[in-house]
């Protein structure tokens, strides 16, 4: 009777929703006393509904996330922890596992299995987390099948691939992924690259090999290498997902893909560059999760949040980040706007191209296509009642004179410029073609940024600093009885770092600096003045992250020029 009763109510739930009519969901009953099919599967082989609005439908009304398997990338770590017989018999699939957090992420049909959890639980140990995904019923049995009856590991494909034959055919018609070994490796690469961290990934040819690398916390490393029979099919199948050209070898190519891996949405951007030995691949990862992050999460020391909260508490003018490629700016443009992200401001973005798509903010890719560059945007932009406005990147004289008008006009303008510190941003504009008097009382703030890696704490060493490295310390030094070097062990990957982590300097704008920059005064005497106002420089703000026991000395000098130090 429960079971009839479970039955009419996911039926009855359809109809409310007007998915369904009562005539339907009267022929799938009649149907079902022949089958005994259930319910939800009936009604989507009849026709009169699909499997991922039966899903969605489920998902809202018990309060649960749902996940649409047909994204997922399977992840062998998580399906040796669950038997194929369990998963087949209590329909569960295990879909990521997270050894960082202990956490097993499971996709089912009934998130209120009770039962089936408990044994699993009983059977992984009470340091192992389950959080439950709500699957479609039809996807998660073909699933269950994919992704057990194959070989996933990358070792176990490589094996599988030496011993058979690559179908180029099947790699470009993307037909039944699971059979063929290529697809599966590609997967599995991305599988490992975001497990570790990877903001990056390399696919590069040589002569006789491919070599794989992996940008992890900055810095590259080889991962793999492969004989360069496999280079065609992975560069085949990685334009596939990215919606390149593949018959296209000779001209440089742009693409992007979405997956879902270790249970979560992942982004990249796709780029193919040609090379002697072949076509270079390099894949950015674009991991939402990891890349926004809350401005109380950057490990600032709190005199740099006040004075970035001062920043944003100005309505109107244009606060720039500065830094190399790589250095976070885009990830601080983020925090900072998320930071002000809410119904009541419109705020505009205009990047090259849109990394990180975010709800409450519109969006737009510059595109030669459209014939859109930032200066033509910027002015579109003004005319959709924007209170702040994102630009990318300020390049040119047109860009930048744009910007500082939104800027004069009562927008508030957040951009990124290249230059390598907060004092540098006046001659590179000078330099760009900005008046002194434009950009006296209208830049809100400067800030200047590098990522450095952070010591792994299972493993860091504590020593006594070299007298070089006291001088380098300079006053710092008479407090200073220890530092701490990097030596490695498992839980770092034997690199003695893990993460990394934001160092700032930030030049809060005021009267008497606009004042200097207006008569273009130079660096000296704009240094001398900042540096009175509480300004501290890079070299500083690290040497303090040095001294925290944060990261080493080494590391630093590896992202801050430390040779002013010596002096």
């Amino acid at each position: 009777m429960s079971e009839q009763r479970k039955k009419l109510r996911l039926g009855e739930l359809l109809i409310q929703q007007r998915l369904i009519s009562a005539d339907q969901l009267a022929i799938a009953l009649a149907e079902q006393r022949n089958t005994h099919l259930p319910i939800g599967r009936l009604l989507v082989r009849l026709g009169f509904i699909t499997e991922n609005a039966i899903r969605d439908t489920m998902a809202r009304t018990i309060g649960q996330e749902s996940i649409d398997l047909t994204q997922v990338v399977a992840d062998a770590e998580a399906l040796k922890m669950v038997p194929q017989d369990f998963a087949r018999r209590n329909r569960v699939l295990p879909i990521a596992y997270d050894p960082d957090e202990g956490q097993l992420l499971i996709a089912t049909t009934e998130t209120y299995n009770v039962v089936a959890m408990d044994q699993l639980r009983a059977a992984l140990g009470s340091k192992i987390e389950i959080q439950t995904l709500l699957a479609a019923e039809a996807q998660l049995e073909d699933f269950i099948d994919q992704f057990y009856g194959y070989e996933l590991s990358v070792d176990g494909i490589l094996k599988e691939i030496e011993t058979g034959e690559i179908d180029y055919d099947s790699l470009a018609a993307g037909g039944d992924e699971y059979t063929q070994p290529m697809v599966r490796l590609v997967n599995a690469l991305l599988v490992d690259a975001v497990k570790r961290g990877s903001s990056d990934i390399h696919f590069e040819p040589e002569y006789a090999f491919l070599r794989i690398r992996y940008r992890i916390d900055g810095v590259l490393e080889t991962v793999r290498s492969l004989h360069k029979t496999y280079m065609p099919g992975i560069t085949v199948r990685l334009k596939v997902i990215s919606d390149m050209n593949i018959a296209e070898t000779r001209a440089p190519q742009d693409g992007r893909l979405s997956l879902t891996l270790n249970g979560r949405p992942v982004d990249f951007r796709v780029s193919t560059q040609p090379t002697i030995h072949g076509e270079n691949i390099v894949l950015r990862v674009l991991d939402r999760e990891k890349s926004i992050i809350n401005l109380d999460r950057m490990n600032l020391t709190k005199s740099s949040m006040d004075k970035l909260n001062l920043m944003l508490a100005r309505p109107e003018g244009i606060l720039i980040v500065t830094g190399p490629t790589g250095s976070g700016k885009t990830t601080t443009l983020y925090s900072l706007l998320a930071q002000i992200n809410n119904e009541t401001v419109n705020i505009m973005t205009l990047e090259d191209p849109v990394e990180y798509p975010l709800t409450l903010m519109r969006q737009t890719s510059v595109s030669d296509v459209a014939r859109m560059d930032f200066a033509n945007g910027i002015r579109s932009i003004m005319r959709q009642d924007p209170d702040i406005i994102l630009v990318g990147e300020v390049r040119d004289k047109e860009t930048a004179e744009m910007a500082f008008r939104a800027a004069m006009t009562g927008h508030q303008v957040f951009t990124t410029l290249h230059t390598n510190s907060a004092l540098g941003a006046f001659p590179r504009l000078l330099d760009i073609g900005i008046l002194p008097d434009i950009m006296a009382g209208n830049i809100i703030g400067i800030i200047a940024q590098r990522l450095v890696r952070v010591l792994c704490t299972h493993c860091k060493e504590a020593y006594a600093p070299s007298p070089e490295e006291r001088k380098l310390l300079g006053q710092l030094a008479q407090s200073v009885s220890y530092l701490h070097r990097a030596t490695g062990c498992k839980h770092c990957d034997n690199k003695g770092y893990k993460g990394r982590t934001t160092i700032m300097e930030l030049l809060i704008m005021d009267g008497d600096l606009d004042e200097l920059v207006s008569r273009r005064a130079t660096a000296k005497e704009l240094r001398a003045a900042a540096m009175s106002k509480g300004y501290k420089p890079l070299a500083e703000e690290g040497m303090q992250r040095v001294i925290d026991g944060i990261t080493s000395l080494s590391e630093l000098a590896r992202a801050v020029d430390l040779t002013g130090r010596y002096g």
